[in-house]
Formats: structure tokens, C-alpha cells, sequence
């Protein structure tokens, strides 16, 4: 199994980030640019499109409040056998640390799957800022 992960500084609280990440429903604020809309399905699975206008199904695992975590999972794409992605936000000196790790297969997605973890990464991270 494969597993890309990325991380990043903000000035901000692990609180006011974490406030952003847990709207499940709200990726596309968070990743703006990245992600350019998120509608939310009667099943409870977010349909979030991209800026390459590729759309994927996403279905929350949990949102743990005391330990800042998100962990959301696609189970209907047929490009991969397997994807589970956590997110989770850490106090970090004056702010805070963002975490996202996805594991994944088959392996060899692991280069498209990282290009768009560095765009995904890049926009929160600005977003965050």
C-alpha cells in the first residue's frame, strides 16, 4: 500500500484551523483554487470537484473534536482498490501544524496521487496563511 503525506505550518491556532477542516461540507474554502465546489449528497458523501474538473465521492469516517482528526475515505472509484486519508491539526509553537496523510492503492498512483496532495497542500496552506 502506498502513502503519501504532506504538512504544513500556519500562523494560525490548532482551534481555528481545526474549525476549518471539520466542515466537511466546506472543502472548497479550505483548498480554494484547488478545489472548486463540494456538494454535500443525501447519503452523507461530500461530491467535491476540482479545478481539472475531475469529481470524486467522499465518505467522513470520523471528525475527532479532541484530537483535531478527520478521516475521510473514497470507496466507489475505480481508480483505486483502496483510499483512506486522515487530516489532523497539531498546536505548533505561535500556530499550528497541518497533517494529511493518504494511503492508498494500486501503488502506481503514487505520483499523481502526491502532484495533487502538492497542489492540495499549497492551496490550504494559503488559505490557512
Amino acid at each position: 500500500m502506498a502513502t503519501v503525506r504532506r504538512e504544513f505550518h500556519s500562523p494560525r491556532s490548532a482551534e481555528e484551523v481545526w474549525s476549518v477542516l471539520k466542515r466537511f461540507d466546506a472543502v472548497h474554502e479550505l483548498a480554494k483554487g484547488f478545489v472548486t465546489a463540494t456538494r454535500m449528497e443525501s447519503s452523507g458523501a461530500r461530491v467535491v470537484t476540482f479545478a481539472n474538473g475531475a469529481e470524486v465521492r467522499e465518505w467522513l469516517v470520523s471528525a475527532d473534536d479532541a484530537e483535531r482528526r478527520l478521516v475521510y475515505a473514497i470507496t466507489d472509484n475505480p481508480r483505486y482498490a483502496h483510499y483512506n486519508a486522515v487530516a489532523q491539526v497539531f498546536e505548533d509553537g505561535g500556530g499550528s501544524r497541518f497533517v494529511w496523510t493518504v494511503d492508498f492503492l494500486p501503488n502506481e498512483m503514487a505520483g499523481l496521487q502526491a502532484a495533487a496532495m502538492d497542489a492540495g497542500a499549497a492551496a490550504m496552506a494559503k488559505a490557512l496563511a
